[in-house]
């Protein structure tokens, strides 16, 4: 079995270097076999710099968007490469680029994928959990869109919807792509990672959670979210998504 790291990473000259370094080492060092895929989103810093230098001590596909497009295009693209260069039972594992995510919880995730889920989501929301250097506003801003979510778009096993840390079975993944195509992702904002757990719960994907401690304090440089942006996006696609399942019944 191969665990694949998928990122997409805008200007992460600082903090990418880290979080390869701690992949190799984590998730390596516990014996298993390890691919990284780096989608670059038409960053403008070191960051195409600190790829190249990484090829050479980590098996790696790249690519590279010439222009800034996204979260949404940029993770798709990232979960497609990895999708492609994995077997079915493969693990293909999505997380920040800016170093606030704990590598070391891969290894909680890992076994819940083969105990037969087919996504496991490092959870805000789980006894055990927390989040560390987050605004108030943004804490708020995140639970409220939890709660709409989970009253809008219940999923058995979820109560976070828009982590970006996530493992999953690659073989769910495959399927999406068959079904959806281009369109399993068509957020260009954070809104995104939720838009994909909500087409693969339609697919009957399994799903469970691990509690995560969340290091904002640890993150290199400004956040990239526009919260109001962010949060228009969200609402549009609830609204979308929601009227799309009333319409199909």
């Amino acid at each position: 079995m191969q665990i694949v790291l998928a990122l997409p990473a805008y200007n992460e000259e600082r903090a990418l270097p880290q979080v390869l370094e701690s992949f190799q080492r984590v998730v390596g060092g516990a014996g298993y076999s390890i691919r990284a895929v780096v989608v670059d989103d038409g960053s403008t810093d070191g960051t195409a710099r600190v790829i190249d230098e990484w090829r050479e001590r980590l098996p790696l596909a790249t690519m590279k968007h010439e222009r800034n497009r996204g979260l949404g295009e940029t993770i798709r693209d990232a979960l497609d490469l990895a999708a492609r260069a994995a077997a079915p039972e493969d693990i293909i594992v999505t997380m920040d680029a800016d170093n606030t995510h704990p590598m070391e919880l891969i290894l909680e995730m890992i076994p819940r994928i083969g105990d037969g889920y087919d996504v496991v989501i490092a959870s805000r929301y789980r006894a055990g959990a927390g989040v560390v250097g987050l605004s108030g506003f943004r804490r708020l801003m995140s639970f409220g869109a939890r709660v709409l979510y989970q009253v809008l778009f219940p999923i058995r096993g979820v109560r976070d919807y828009t982590c970006g840390f996530r493992a999953y079975r690659a073989g769910i993944l495959t399927k999406a792509f068959e079904r959806y195509r281009d369109q399993l992702v068509t957020e260009r904002s954070f809104a995104s990672m939720a838009e994909i757990l909500l087409k693969l719960a339609r697919l009957g994907a399994r799903m469970s959670e691990a509690p995560m401690v969340l290091r904002y304090d640890l993150k290199g440089g400004a956040s990239k979210m526009n919260v109001p942006r962010t949060v228009l996006k969200t609402l549009a696609l609830m609204a979308r998504l929601r009227f799309s399942r009333t319409a199909s019944r």
